[in-house]
């Protein structure tokens, strides 16, 4: 079963004041490649997510944001240095020796007052959320894989059909073949012996016999159907496969020189380029 390298999912997480939201997207890529976006994950909660994706997706760019809005606890502290350095200053300019110094006096004094905000982010809840996306996501690109292997498909199915077609004329276009190399022959050369003549027919013969190409062909639509079709479908492996396909289909036209099969054979060729095509989107 094909799954697809692109797929979107998210999940929202509400109670109260706190709200997070959780989105994945996955879009081509020849190799697994996480970009987590979020400046308020716990540094485990982004490893648990990395972990978790390494499992369920093999390949293709996966881009996690999470968008957190939920109350902020804030405290005050004195910089003690700075606030010292402040007074010793004040003290030891005579002018301001005799002034005693106020909150109002140094509360925008930079240094002085730091705010600390802090949030209390429920870890097991983000790994909940998170969950969930991931879930829908990979329910998603199943969904979509189920359309490409239905694509795939038909393909080979107008493939099958092309090279049994062709299959069933060979014989015929051999002998039509063989009947006009042997008057051309026969036109230009007229003291050719009959063991000569037969060899230069079937060396000629051979340029055109496309028998071998043909196995192979249905050879490599067999073993790309048993891939779509196994628990477990590798982009990589059906990249490899049409590519072999698609070498097979371009020696077959060009060997062959009546013009309906030709067609027929350039139509294949098509195929497996459409085929090559949606094979990028196959994790």
């Amino acid at each position: 079963m094909i799954t697809s390298m692109t797929g979107f999912a998210s999940s929202e997480y509400v109670d109260g004041d706190i709200r997070i939201n959780c989105e994945i997207k996955t879009i081509n890529h020849r190799f697994l490649d996480v970009t987590i976006k979020s400046h308020e994950l716990p540094s485990d909660v982004d490893i648990h997510i990395r972990e978790a994706l390494s499992k369920k997706i093999k390949r293709g760019s996966v881009d996690v944001r999470f968008k957190i809005s939920q109350p902020q606890k804030t405290s005050y502290k004195f910089n003690k240095d700075s606030l010292q350095n402040l007074l010793d200053l004040v003290a030891s300019n005579k002018n301001l020796n005799s002034q005693v110094l106020t909150f109002a006096d140094i509360k925008d004094v930079p240094g002085i007052i730091n705010a600390i905000h802090k949030s209390s982010i429920n870890k097991k809840i983000l790994k909940d959320i998170f969950k969930k996306t991931l879930a829908d996501l990979i329910l998603n690109k199943k969904e979509e894989g189920v359309k490409i292997q239905k694509v795939f498909l038909n393909k080979i199915n107008k493939i099958n059909k092309n090279n049994s077609s062709i299959s069933l004329g060979a014989k015929t276009s051999i002998n039509k073949r063989n009947t006009k190399f042997r008057k051309k022959i026969k036109d230009y050369i007229t003291d050719i012996d009959k063991e000569r003549l037969e060899q230069e027919v079937s060396l000629l013969l051979l340029k055109h016999d496309v028998a071998e190409e043909q196995e192979r062909i249905s050879f490599h639509l067999s073993s790309l159907e048993k891939e779509l079709k196994g628990k477990l479908s590798k982009g990589k492996k059906i990249d490899f496969i049409l590519q072999e396909l698609f070498r097979e289909t371009s020696t077959l036209s060009v060997k062959l020189d009546d013009p309906a099969h030709k067609s027929k054979a350039l139509d294949m060729k098509l195929l497996v380029e459409e085929m090559r095509e949606q094979a990028q989107n196959a994790e």
